[in-house]
């Protein structure tokens, strides 16, 4: 049982989720499997592997998030911005991707589990253009540290802050991350089960 899993592995954490966050987690992955049949949002194929590498990837980073407002860059089929946008309903995402396929399986989340603090949004980065920033700018798919900000330089709010989803720590990737940009500080996160290193880096913009 999917949801049985879940709790085992959410005990691991000092994460706080109502019955109904757990069920629309599990519903998560449930729309996630059977989409990925047909659309290949993913390749991990297992729905209790999807429990840690997608979900419990994605909502140990929800404690660190300070403000309001937060849009996922390259979401891909809503990770980390559809569990995280579960697990903390008194926050808003923006959920941006290029590719078709996964904005309408996006929408068809969105829709089945009743999210009101979601907005899915076809475009490339560097072509979007929010009226307001962003009080938080996530990524975990961007290849390097200097891509994102390069790319996304335009997107948080003067007080904003970027959220880089890493696995193991390049020096010399957060050494060559671009002038006007400035490292705040690094996390290492506790995935339960999940056998690699995680770690999410903060960054501001200086300009």
């Amino acid at each position: 049982m999917l949801a049985t899993r879940l709790a085992e592995l959410v005990a691991q954490t000092d994460l706080q989720l109502s019955d109904k966050q757990m069920g629309q987690l599990v519903q998560l992955v449930e729309l996630l499997n059977k989409w990925n049949k047909a659309y290949n949002l993913t390749s991990v194929r297992d729905p209790q592997e999807m429990l840690v590498r997608h979900i419990m990837d994605s909502v140990v980073v929800g404690p660190h998030l300070q403000g309001e407002r937060f849009i996922d860059v390259g979401t891909g089929p809503g990770l980390p911005g559809l569990p995280l946008a579960i697990c903390n309903p008194d926050k808003s995402f923006v959920l941006l991707d290029s590719l078709g396929k996964r904005i309408r399986f996006i929408r068809t989340v969105v829709h089945t589990l009743g999210l009101e603090n979601v907005t899915p949004v076809q475009s490339r980065v560097e072509e979007y253009q929010p009226e307001q920033g962003f009080d938080g700018v996530l990524s975990r798919a961007f290849a390097s540290l200097s891509d994102m900000l390069e790319w996304c330089h335009h997107l948080p709010a003067p007080q904003g802050r970027f959220y880089a989803l890493k696995g193991q720590l390049d020096t010399e990737e957060l050494a060559a991350i671009p002038s006007g940009f400035e490292i705040l500080g690094q996390q290492a996160l506790h995935v339960p089960e999940l056998d690699a290193q995680r770690h999410l880096v903060f960054v501001r913009n200086h300009s």
